[in-house]
């Protein structure tokens, strides 16, 4: 074994010496750094912005009411106190103009809603649901530590080390092509509906709103047979009875919030999409 290789294997272990001696803020330990976090999200945002046919986003130029709409929401829900990562991530807000059940947020911070998801809710508060579940995927760092399973050790370390320099935009592109970061475990969805609940109880919405759009879906009949949004987030049967018993655990308020919230009710903010500014 060379010099050079020795000095390799030298730095790798002091790496992971120092990563597993020490937690992020949600004490889990992560071999992605939070600024490893902040480069994938800002490069999985710049291969959806670079593919408008899967992806058809809103512009802001004659969206302006609805931006400032979902960006007073997720404001609410940052300044709960709650969201550890409030000031190292980006939390940009985009809109995309499908009629599709979803929204995601990578990691770092950008937050992408679905115009179809919006039209499909009844009220504020099951948006905020979603929304809360949503930006705790990117604050519990559930896609780093996911990346940690998929790729393993050796393979991050080399990323942190500068080694695999198109590795990382690799790992971008697949997340924003084939929504990879959607696919999270059982486990990683229970822990961001009760992040959600715990968000939200904080605030003046509904802190079980994400139970409610859970619910509707059901009543709807929709499976992972025929929404994609529970194909890639796992639903056990007692998900709304998780969700609200951590309400209940929480004591936080379960009574809809006003319906008035940022100057327009909720069907006036659903309206706004009914003829949106063409997409970018």
């Amino acid at each position: 074994m060379n010099f050079s290789t020795l000095v390799r294997h030298a730095l790798l272990l002091c790496t992971l010496a120092s990563v597993l001696t020490s937690c992020d803020k949600n004490n889990n330990i992560s071999l992605f750094s939070v600024a490893n976090d902040q480069e994938l999200g800002l490069q999985v945002s710049e291969q959806i912005a670079a593919d408008p046919d899967n992806y058809p986003l809103l512009p802001e130029e004659g969206n302006e009411e609805a931006y400032a709409y979902l960006r007073a929401m997720t404001d609410e829900i940052l300044n709960s106190g709650q969201v550890q990562y409030k000031s190292e991530f980006a939390w940009e807000v985009h809109l995309i103009d499908q009629d599709v059940l979803n929204a995601f947020c990578t990691p770092g911070g950008y937050i992408y809603v679905y115009t179809g998801l919006i039209k499909y809710l009844d009220n504020i508060d099951d948006l905020a649901g979603v929304m809360g579940h949503e930006i705790a995927h990117a604050d519990l760092r559930h896609s780093s530590r996911s990346l940690q399973k998929q790729y393993g050790v050796g393979i991050l370390l080399s990323i942190l080390l500068g080694d695999e320099s198109s590795q990382l935009a690799e790992i971008a592109a697949g997340y924003a092509n084939g929504l990879a970061a959607l696919k999270f475990s059982r486990s990683h969805e229970s822990e961001s509906d009760d992040r959600s609940v715990e968000y939200l109880a904080h605030t003046d919405y509904a802190c079980n709103g994400a139970a409610a759009f859970f619910e509707k879906l059901q009543e709807d009949g929709m499976t992972s047979d025929n929404l994609e949004f529970l194909s890639t987030h796992p639903s056990p049967d007692n998900r709304i009875a998780d969700i609200n018993s951590k309400a209940n655990e929480e004591g936080c308020d379960t009574h809809l919030s006003d319906d008035s919230t940022y100057g327009m009710t909720y069907a006036e903010f659903k309206a706004l999409f009914e003829t949106p500014v063409s997409t970018q």
